[in-house]
């Protein structure tokens, strides 16, 4: 196919491989001044560095050793975790069966989690053996009562995390906030009305349908109101006003983990259609599942809409979730695509944590939009390094200012606590970082200089940039 070349008015952005922009600019209908431009720029760049190659270099060993030791250095900005003490029920708004499966990589069997405790605490064992690890669950304990509210600040130190979001119902006094950044769950504004049906379908719902209810009634009341409104309209401004109080209290962004109830794909009706299933429902009843989800289908909307105007950060939850009845297909990242393409939201800052995880490879496409980025929160602690790497090479070849550090750390017991997964998560991140840094410089398609700002950027910048104060 020929070239089309009438060019009324033209305004060209060349964008170099060291992210240098150089315009071209000119009126003309004669393709050969742009193409003239365009071949010299890129003759100047093969003359300052070689083409890329698919192998890496002899030196690769050496250059992953430069940069993790340059990489361990950078004090990192946790894009989402859930750190508390094990019988702290706000730790989450949901809650996992006890008999869930769980990935080996989370169990006590797994010989890093030894590792974390004796870089943590000074765990002398090599086992998390019931004589053992009592003596670690003690020290814990002794730690807590000695250095009090900061003994969670003091395990950010010893882990070289700055800064952590915090994904939780409320704020303990045990987490200081000039360390942890609050994000709040609004899934339960999803749910007003007779949720019988839904909590009926599974375990894992039976479970966590009544959570949702129960952070409702608690949302309910710290809005000094005794039921549900009865005027849709009235229900909204209740909504908004919990964003606004919350964000007053010190609330930095809203998550929604609404792919455990229902999936991710979301309609456009109208308010006076939702209206009318809400003031039709409000009071009890059955509701038909179509009319059910088109409510829904809104209020996620509407709380999109919401969290531009107070500009706080969505995350959304887009990978494969706990439990045994996650819905994977429902649940995948690309069902969101509409509204993260949808101009109507270009003012919300969308943030896909666990990067639509087993799906990754075709997720990251979506971060074209401008304001659509990614975290690699859980793919740490479910991939070990080498796998990670592969999956944060790909990110980093395509879109490397949208992608950040995230560790998803969540206490599971009283030996296995966010301490250890803070630990875990953020050395595995480390290496597999490094290690995909590595290979794209020895490869040439970096130089050292990008790689360490990558490191940065992915560990701190980005997220800093994303949850900065006001």
């Amino acid at each position: 196919m020929r070239p089309s070349c009438t060019f009324d008015s033209v305004r060209t952005q060349i964008f170099l491989l060291n992210g240098k922009v150089i315009p071209v600019i000119g009126r003309s209908r004669r393709c050969f001044v742009v193409t003239a431009v365009v071949t010299q720029l890129f003759t100047i760049k093969a003359v300052a560095a070689a083409q890329a190659q698919p192998f890496p270099s002899a030196g690769l060993p050496a250059i992953y050793e430069k940069l993790r030791h340059e990489i361990a250095s950078i004090k990192v900005f946790d894009n989402h975790g859930h750190p508390g003490l094990p019988d702290d029920t706000d730790v989450d708004a949901m809650s996992l069966p006890a008999t869930s499966s769980l990935p080996f990589r989370l169990r006590e069997e797994n010989p890093e989690f030894v590792s974390a405790a004796h870089a943590l605490f000074g765990y002398p064992y090599a086992d998390f053996s019931r004589e053992h690890v009592s003596s670690l669950v003690k020290e814990k304990q002794r730690l807590r009562e000695w250095l009090g509210p900061a003994y969670f600040s003091h395990i950010l130190d010893q882990v070289g995390i700055e800064t952590a979001v915090a994904n939780r119902v409320s704020m303990p006094s045990y987490l200081q906030p000039t360390r942890f950044r609050w994000v709040f769950f609004v899934d339960a504004f999803l749910f007003p009305l007779n949720n019988q049906e839904l909590a009926s379908m599974n375990p894992d719902l039976q479970l966590n349908v009544p959570l949702e209810e129960k952070l409702l009634h608690r949302y309910l009341a710290q809005a000094h109101l005794g039921q549900l409104p009865g005027d849709f309209a009235d229900y909204l401004a209740f909504i908004s006003g919990i964003l606004e109080a919350n964000q007053k209290a010190g609330a930095v962004g809203i998550k929604f983990e609404i792919a455990y109830f229902r999936p991710l794909l979301f309609s456009d009706p109208a308010q006076q259609q939702a209206a009318a299933i809400y003031s039709k429902y409000v009071r009890g009843g059955k509701v038909p599942d179509s009319e059910y989800q088109d409510l829904q289908d809104f209020l996620f909307r509407y709380l999109l809409r919401e969290a531009a105007r107070l500009q706080l950060p969505v995350q959304i939850h887009t990978a494969v979730g706990g439990g045994d009845y996650f819905n994977l297909s429902g649940g995948k990242v690309m069902n969101l695509e509409n509204i993260l393409r949808d101009p109507r939201f270009e003012k919300v800052t969308f943030v896909l944590l666990h990067g639509g995880f087993p799906y990754e490879r075709e997720a990251i496409w979506l971060a074209a939009r401008k304001n659509v980025y990614f975290d690699s929160s859980l793919m740490g602690l479910f991939l070990y390094p080498e796998q990670l790497k592969n999956a944060l090479r790909q990110w980093l070849e395509l879109f490397p200012e949208k992608i950040m550090y995230g560790s998803d750390t969540f206490p599971i017991s009283d030996s296995l606590g966010a301490e250890e997964s803070y630990w875990v998560a953020t050395e595995s991140a480390r290496s597999a970082l490094a290690a995909a840094l590595a290979e794209m410089v020895s490869e040439k398609e970096i130089s050292d200089e990008q790689a360490v700002a990558i490191a940065h950027a992915y560990l701190h910048d980005t997220a800093a940039r994303i949850y900065e104060r006001p």
